[in-house]
């Protein structure tokens, strides 16, 4: 099975280096029975970063673009948390989405649609999820948009090399 890496290529894209946690109260990913919760990812990549307010700073497509990015740091962390071993995920169970956006900004759920079209791209029909987009004033940074995900694994004895 492909790797991330190989994954994204197919796609055109690039995986972002692994983050981590900027503070030591809480972990990137933790697992629970046969489910991992993500932590909020933001949309950064090295020094990049989409740093302001939907309606502000940013336009719905720069918004699509953060959103896409926080995949893919959400990506990274599964990755990292499974060794590698992507084919153990049998579904993206929920993606929740945060915009910082302004009052007036209304599109959050199409900014929070190019992280699910990226899920379903990687994934097939195993990505398709349940999914909570949310308008905020702030961010953790200043960041525009805020990714967190839970996914189901395959159990242990299912697994496969």
């Amino acid at each position: 099975m492909p790797n991330l890496a190989q994954r994204l290529a197919a796609l055109g894209l690039t995986p972002p280096p692994p983050t981590q946690p900027s503070s030591e109260h809480y972990v990137s990913a933790v697992q629970s029975g046969n489910l991992l919760f993500v932590s909020g990812q933001l949309p950064k990549w090295g020094d990049a970063r989409f740093l302001g307010r939907l309606g502000e700073q940013f336009n719905l497509a720069e918004g699509q673009q953060a959103a896409e990015l926080s995949a893919l740091n959400v990506l990274q962390q599964l990755d990292q948390a499974l060794q590698g071993q992507l084919d153990r995920v049998s579904r993206i169970v929920k993606l929740t989405i945060f915009v910082a956006a302004t009052a007036d900004f209304t599109q959050h759920s199409q900014v929070g649609n190019s992280a699910s079209a990226l899920m379903i791209a990687l994934f097939g029909e195993a990505g398709r999820h349940a999914r909570t987009t949310v308008g905020v004033a702030s961010l953790p940074r200043g960041a525009a948009v805020e990714i967190e995900a839970i996914v189901e694994l395959q159990p242990a004895t299912e697994q496969t090399s």
